[in-house]
């Protein structure tokens, strides 16, 4: 079992060195997360170490915990440490929702890793992110903010929805837009969406400006991620070009190429979402790309990003709004 010391040492490198620019304008702050985190994944038995930290160590951008911080900074919080203390509690409870969606997808690779469940097994994975969810729960009682502690329960709930929803919907074609909306807004924005309330309530602010921020930023993230998924870099986004397809995923780029296409070219996309198979993607991606489907994708992605910097207008200028405003340019502009 590798020490919580050496751990630690590797993700202060790795974030030194991959620094990004909505990392940097808090960097101190971020740096006591990732300490905070470390420290909260002690366990006297060893696998919830390994497996917990494994996939703390796996990279990926943190920015769920960083929105924490940034949106508490930009409405004023000045009172203590409960900010970092949310953000780990953020962060346990996506890592948590990543350990059990591999397993429930049977997802091999993860940010250019194995997954945890192909190394350790389904169990012992849905186990360690048991123990996530329970660990950000013991941490939000030591905060004691009914409000945060309410909104972290109601998102936590929501996500779960949403995961059932899109297991439940896997494999079919007849998915609609607004359905693949409600499940994108459940499984990912709401969590965006959260990390940025808990913010707010942390500066005594209205919660709707970063509500609304939060949502829409989380709905242009995913709505672009799936666009990555077809014509993504394999090495840049850390997973295999269309597993969307293979998990039998009706995303939006396939549900616009399904209905603007011709009657063989939507039977095309349609069998291969009932039989869960990728075996036809290059020509499933000529199709989407025909279609316009890719464009329409980036286009909605776009109005959610235009939407979040909206969002924002009533809140006051500052060095964590301008990067709060980065931030919904960068979730469309990732080699999209």
């Amino acid at each position: 079992m590798v020490c919580l010391a050496c751990r630690l040492q590797k993700i202060s490198v790795v974030f030194q060195v991959g620094m990004a620019f909505f990392h940097s304008k808090v960097a101190d702050e971020f740096q006591a997360v990732n300490q905070l985190i470390i420290d909260s994944l002690k366990s006297e038995v060893g696998l919830v170490e390994n497996i917990g930290g494994y996939i703390v160590d796996s990279g990926g951008k943190r920015l769920r915990p960083v929105l924490v911080l940034l949106s508490a900074l930009a409405n004023g919080y000045s009172k203590g440490t409960d900010h970092r203390k949310i953000a780990s509690v953020i962060e346990f409870i996506h890592t948590a929702t990543l350990l059990h969606d591999d397993v429930v997808d049977v997802s091999a690779l993860r940010r250019g890793r194995e997954t945890a469940n192909a190394i350790w097994g389904n169990a012992p994975s849905v186990l360690v992110g048991d123990f996530l969810y329970s660990r950000a729960f013991q941490m939000l009682v030591e905060i004691a903010d009914m409000p945060v502690m309410s909104l972290i329960a109601d998102a936590t709930n929501v996500i779960s929805e949403g995961e059932v929803q899109q297991m439940v919907n896997a494999g079919n074609p007849n998915l609609d837009e607004q359905t693949y909306k409600q499940v994108i807004y459940r499984k990912t924005a709401k969590l965006f969406e959260a990390a940025t309330q808990c913010g707010a309530v942390l500066g005594e602010a209205d919660t709707a400006v970063m509500k609304a921020y939060g949502k829409h930023l989380g709905m242009a993230f995913q709505i672009a991620d799936d666009v990555l998924d077809l014509k993504g870099d394999v090495s840049a986004i850390g997973k295999n070009i269309g597993d969307d397809l293979a998990e039998g995923k009706m995303t939006l780029p396939l549900i616009y190429a399904r209905d603007n296409s011709s009657a063989d070219q939507s039977r095309l996309i349609c069998d291969s979402i009932a039989t869960k198979s990728a075996a036809n993607f290059d020509q499933i991606l000529g199709i989407v790309s025909e279609s316009g489907g890719l464009t329409y994708s980036l286009d909605k992605a776009k109005e959610h990003s235009e939407l979040a910097k909206k969002a924002l207008q009533p809140l006051s200028d500052s060095d964590y709004k301008q990067v709060l405003l980065q931030l919904a340019d960068f979730a469309i502009s990732r080699d999209v």
